[in-house]
């Protein structure tokens, strides 16, 4: 009996450590951290009266479950007894998943830009005071005391000293830091006029940034940056000489570079050097969603299959990977195993292996054209690139082999939440793409009901989901623009009326709840963050959302949606007309709503019949609309300028504005 109550004390007290307040939360991220002995909490009420209860500093820390250093740091120090007890102490703990509460994300990462004058990342931490105001910021801090930077072991205790010694004063330091970033996000300059002269300054702003070496912008990390891409394509449509080469050099570099994986294509989340060469190994919905339609771009206007092949691999990857029942998963991690990149990787002898059907001077072309040596490019091993401008003449050989090799691997975590942005996004490059094949339109067709039906009940729009699950958390702005966005190209490639009234229905919708007192929120809650124009990991939902409202007035002839956005241009026309190149999707709005969009009306019958010739018209922005009548007629926001049975007349008028 006694050995049972110890056996029962003991099987208690270890109990008690194998989880947090996190255990019931369904976000992976959150989960991945449910048994740290550290006390978490999700973001709500309860942590937050806790802290003002027992007088402690909140320690925050955001990341999502694919990413590598956020594994890193809860390795070394959320798994670390010493450290755990240090924050149970003294903290109430606070773990986010940024993909859950992006605009709580986007908060903290605002105000480390404030305070660090550059961009920030995640892991992020930050520590707040018990009425849950910053006053330290910061991303990935390690255990123990490196050479450039004290770690938690040294941070911890040090705040929780001073914190108690100082509150009056951390307190004060923290109101001043809201100040500030309420300033920061005050748009108090009077308006300026900009025309579509500004073109000029983008591409010179463009231009200083472009990596002349190896293509793209920056150095590294180097990422996509589908936004400056597409920016470019406009420009080239606007008349703008060298954008268009400019996007189409760095669109190759990536298709024959380590950003792409070249055996299961797919792109992964950046690059790590400035040649495209070795990437961090996660793969994200969003990255490869705004990636396909810009390679169908790139088809069109060069005929070159590299771009097809690009698509369509990266589409098969994704349904591969990431479908799931009609819907897609988010992301794959960069870890197989607990090595980076585990699963994309190999050893010299198995590229030998893979060249034994090749003779010897085909061999020893191939090593050449994907530079490959014993030493490796990545810890020792091969990750694949090609060295030439085209496709290794061999290299499909040898594809099917090492193909094979990954089927005994074990495939990175993938994480299954279902969010209603990222599935809109992906859905519309399918719609796109189906101009390259028309398989795709019937699979976005598909795809989207599945979407709305999981996502969409009984009026109410939700962000994500886990899974199957029927979802709880109330859609944000991300979600309306993109999910809009993806209703009306459904619209514009099928003419099936449902898509246009939801859209319509969706627009009223997130104009009531995102747009208050002429500023944009990210969300309709009591966090009141505002919508910026600046792009991160993918296009800005605010930009989004206004290109959206531009086409829903060009297509319905309503002003009330033009005023809103000439509205949202003018409060940010300072900022805009200062660094046009640094708020590219921004720029994309400008262009469109100093432009106008044509909007071409016709039989269903006739649109359909004559969408080649419809899609090529010289003038960047026309949108089509279904009429049963036997003319063609085109409008833009302040009359209808042209009506004519013959197409080619129409076209002709339009060409001419």
């Amino acid at each position: 009996m006694r050995f049972f109550i110890l056996f029962f004390l003991l099987f208690l007290s270890l109990n008690a450590q194998s989880f947090n307040h996190l255990i019931d939360e369904t976000s992976p991220y959150l989960k991945q951290h449910s048994h740290n002995p550290v006390n978490w909490y999700p973001w709500g009420k309860e942590a937050l009266l806790k802290a003002k209860k027992e007088h402690k500093m909140i320690f925050l820390s955001i990341g999502y479950s694919t990413c590598h250093w956020c594994h890193v740091m809860a390795h070394e120090s959320f798994e670390n007894k010493k450290i755990a007890k240090l924050l149970n102490d003294d903290f109430i703990s606070i773990k986010v998943d940024r993909e859950e509460l992006p605009h709580l994300d986007k908060y903290y990462q605002n105000l480390y830009v404030l305070l660090k004058k550059r961009s920030g990342g995640w892991p992020l931490t930050a520590i707040l005071t018990e009425d849950a105001q910053a006053f330290f910021i910061g991303t990935y801090i390690p255990a123990n005391d490196t050479y450039t930077q004290e770690g938690l072991t040294t941070i911890l205790p040090f705040l929780a000293t001073f914190y108690k010694e100082n509150t009056k004063a951390i307190i004060l330091k923290a109101k001043s830091i809201k100040k500030e970033m309420l300033k920061a996000d005050a748009d108090t300059l009077k308006p300026i006029k900009i025309d579509l002269g500004i073109k000029k300054d983008i591409y010179k702003g463009l231009e200083k940034q472009f990596d002349i070496n190896y293509y793209g912008f920056s150095k590294r990390p180097k990422f996509p940056e589908s936004s400056k891409l597409s920016l470019l394509f406009d420009l080239d449509e606007l008349g703008v000489k060298g954008a268009q080469n400019m996007a189409l050099k760095t669109l190759r570099a990536m298709a024959l570079h380590g950003i792409y994986d070249q055996v299961d294509g797919g792109f992964f989340r950046y690059s790590v050097d400035e040649a495209w060469e070795i990437p961090h190994f996660e793969k994200m919905l969003y990255t490869n969603a705004e990636l396909i339609p810009l390679y169908v771009k790139a088809y069109e206007i060069t005929k070159d299959d590299l771009y097809k092949n690009i698509v369509i691999e990266t589409i098969d990857m994704i349904e591969n990977r990431f479908l799931s029942k009609g819907v897609y998963y988010s992301a794959s991690d960069a870890d197989s195993e607990h090595e980076e990149g585990g699963f994309f990787i190999y050893s010299y002898e198995q590229i030998l292996k893979s060249m034994k059907s090749l003779s010897k001077k085909e061999k020893e072309q191939l090593l050449k054209d994907l530079d490959i040596s014993e030493d490796g490019n990545f810890e020792e091993k091969i990750h694949l690139n090609f060295y030439t401008q085209v496709r290794a003449k061999n290299f499909a050989k040898i594809k099917k082999y090492l193909k094979n090799l990954r089927k005994s691997r074990t495939y990175p975590f993938i994480d299954k939440k279902i969010n209603t942005a990222w599935n809109s996004m992906m859905i519309e490059s399918l719609f796109l793409a189906s101009k390259i094949d028309v398989k795709y339109k019937v699979m976005a067709e598909n795809r989207i009901k599945s979407l709305i039906s999981l996502m969409y009940k009984k009026g109410v729009l939700y962000h994500q989901t886990i899974g199957l699950n029927e979802p709880s958390q109330k859609a944000l702005l991300e979600d309306y623009a993109f999910l809009i966005s993806t209703l009306i190209v459904a619209y514009e490639k099928t003419y099936n009326q449902q898509y246009l009234f939801l859209a319509k229905q969706f627009t009223d919708i997130a104009v009531k709840k995102f747009y208050k007192d002429e500023s944009w929120f990210l969300s309709d809650d009591s966090l009141n963050v505002k919508a910026d124009m600046l792009d991160k990991y993918y296009m800005a939902p605010m930009n989004k959302m206004l290109i959206n409202l531009l086409k829903i007035a060009s297509l319905s002839g309503k002003h009330k949606y033009l005023t809103i956005v000439q509205k949202s241009l003018d409060k940010k026309s300072n900022m805009l007309n200062e660094n046009p190149s640094f708020y590219p999707s921004a720029m994309r709005v400008l262009l469109r709503e100093k432009k106008g969009f044509i909007t071409l009306k016709a039989s269903t019958e006739n649109l359909k019949n004559n969408f080649n010739k419809i899609s090529n018209i010289r003038y960047p922005f026309v949108l089509t609309k279904a009429k049963e009548f036997d003319k063609y007629l085109a409008c833009d926001m302040n009359q209808c300028f042209a009506i004519d049975k013959e197409l080619n007349n129409v076209i002709k008028l339009i060409e001419y504005k």
